[in-house]
């Protein structure tokens, strides 16, 4: 289905199936940003998120239908999904906001399913019950698909974990740094005070 997409995105991922999308973009501060996808009534839909990167980790996530009703609301979370039944066609819209930091810039994944996955081709078109190969093709295609799933995840848990580590590593630096100075500034100090205490001072008889 088309996905149409009020926003600017970065770093999308590259995944794309007649049944929904999935891109991870970038959320400035103080700024909101929305999706809207045509849905039929009666098609079961899923919306799943997770803020990759950026201050505490939350946005805030609305989604409503088209008659503007709201369907989820969820206020500063990190992630969190979602599963409805479309009551009526329409452009049921998805925004996102991070509206209440000045200063953080979020890295958000969005996972956006609309309907029931199609079937493999040639599995099931026939009305006699499935061979014992296409059973064993749906079943590895399930399969895989699960795999799909938790390698995305493992992914996004892999790239938070190592922004989380890299900005302790900017923190450590930044404080071995300050150490640093400070050490040299009191060696210092401690070289001009023993100076004074050994030279001679001037006017002083000798």
């Amino acid at each position: 289905m088309h996905f149409i997409l009020w926003a600017t995105l970065i770093l999308p991922l590259c995944f794309n199936s007649a049944n929904g999308v999935e891109l991870t973009f970038e959320l400035p501060d103080n700024a909101k940003q929305c999706f809207h996808e045509d849905i039929q009534q009666g098609v079961k839909s899923t919306v799943e998120f997770q803020v990759v990167t950026g201050g505490h980790y939350d946005v805030d996530a609305v989604l409503e239908a088209p008659s503007g009703q709201v369907l989820f609301r969820g206020i500063k979370k990190q992630s969190d999904s979602f599963t409805w039944v479309a009551e009526q066609t329409g452009v049921y819209k998805l925004c996102f906001s991070n509206e209440f930091s000045t200063f953080s810039h979020k890295l958000v994944y969005v996972d956006f399913v609309v309907g029931e996955e199609k079937p493999l081709p040639g599995v099931g078109d026939h009305l006699t019950a499935m061979t014992k190969l296409e059973t064993s093709s749906s079943s590895v295609h399930e399969h895989l698909n699960t795999i799909i799933d938790y390698q995305t995840h493992h992914r996004l848990m892999e790239a938070q974990g190592r922004k989380r580590a890299e900005d302790l590593n900017t923190r450590v630096m930044y404080w071995s740094m300050g150490e640093t100075l400070l050490i040299v500034l009191i060696a210092v100090g401690q070289v001009m005070v023993l100076r004074n205490f050994f030279s001679e001072k001037k006017g002083t008889p000798s």
